[in-house]
């Protein structure tokens, strides 16, 4: 009876499944780049910029193996640390190359946090070149101290909110630095009144006269960031930017030049004028979330969505049932189901 119930016991464990194996884990590596570009720049910005780099599974064992490289751009607030550390992106990363969403390659997240929160991965006469800094010194910095696939076929560039904005702009103004471009929920895709605007933000922006007086109100924090970015004074006004109002003797009044360069600054007002740049690229896509807390990120994907199609710019949009953040990372979020495959097509592996 002993033996016959070890016997059972023996055919039952060989038909339970198999446990399921651990994804073999890459790892993150924390570097500083010394930015010749920033050095100086006018609002005192730090030069010095940290860098995550994320190495997959076998690149230390393989010396001779070499990877493309996904640049990924963070949002407002957000920076390299939080997306690993918060955001989970290395262990995701794993399970995606252990589940083939994507061959294993190098994912590099610079840190654009600046005083007043993000860079907007612009170039800017107070805050000093960020988009030369994104495009050109990081990348040259990350071909030189990694194995990397180092050309433009093997270059990816995406980002969220914030990072998308600077995903498609430096899509745009960079032809030839990357193969494919994925924006998640970018923010300010077009002119919408409730980026230019924001009220009752603009009053305490207009009257404030140190960052102290800005931190309890995030849009007043992000509309001095746009205005370092998009319309800098140098040396003048208490943050070196022109606001797109001012506070004059009884209300806030229209800067109409601000407003213009602006909405210049935006990927819908860039678009005509750099089609050669986008019709390089082996793949643009965004997506946006349809319950966005940042009601102009719908409205304005959807036009831009629309104009690329008018100019005959290949590109895949997509919305989705999400607000600004609840589906971007985790097994079932936007980076891991489509980003991610998305990359894995346009990209060149080895």
């Amino acid at each position: 009876m002993l033996l016959f119930r070890l016997l059972l016991l023996l055919m039952l464990l060989w038909q339970l499944p198999a446990p399921a194996q651990t994804p073999a884990k890459g790892r993150v590596v924390v570097t500083y780049l010394d930015s010749k570009l920033l050095r100086g720049n006018p609002g005192g910005e730090n030069p010095r910029r940290r860098v995550s780099v994320y190495l997959p599974a076998g690149y230390d064992s393989d010396k001779a193996k070499r990877y493309p490289v996904l640049y990924y751009l963070h949002g407002f607030t957000w920076n390299d640390s939080l997306i690993f550390h918060a955001d989970g992106m290395a262990a995701l990363l794993d399970e995606a190359i252990a589940a083939g969403q994507i061959r294993p390659l190098l994912v590099v997240v610079p840190n654009e946090q600046t005083q007043f929160q993000g860079s907007f991965y612009a170039n800017s006469a107070t805050n000093g070149p960020w988009a030369d800094f994104t495009a050109r010194e990081l990348v040259s910095f990350i071909d030189k101290q990694y194995r990397t696939l180092a050309r433009p076929a093997s270059r990816g560039l995406a980002g969220h909110s914030m990072g998308g904005n600077g995903t498609l702009r430096l899509s745009m103004l960079f032809p030839g630095t990357y193969a494919a471009a994925y924006a998640l929920s970018p923010a300010f895709a077009a002119p919408h009144p409730e980026w230019m605007a924001a009220r009752p933000s603009q009053t305490l922006a207009s009257r404030a006269t140190t960052p102290a007086a800005l931190r309890q109100d995030f849009n007043a924090v992000r509309l001095v960031a746009c205005a370092r970015a998009f319309s800098p004074t140098p040396g003048k006004g208490a943050f070196g930017a022109a606001l797109p109002y001012a506070f004059g003797p009884d209300s806030l009044r229209h800067r109409d030049a601000v407003l213009a360069q602006w909405g210049a600054a935006s990927p819908l007002n860039l678009l005509p004028a750099h089609l050669v740049s986008l019709h390089q690229l082996r793949g643009l896509a965004f997506d946006w979330g349809e319950q966005d807390q940042f009601r102009h990120i719908p409205e304005t994907c959807r036009t831009l969505d629309t104009q690329l199609s008018a100019y005959g710019i290949p590109h895949a949009a997509e919305s989705y049932e999400g607000n600004h953040g609840n589906r971007i990372m985790g097994r079932e979020g936007r980076f891991y189901q489509k980003l991610l495959p998305f990359f894995n097509q346009r990209l060149q592996f080895e």
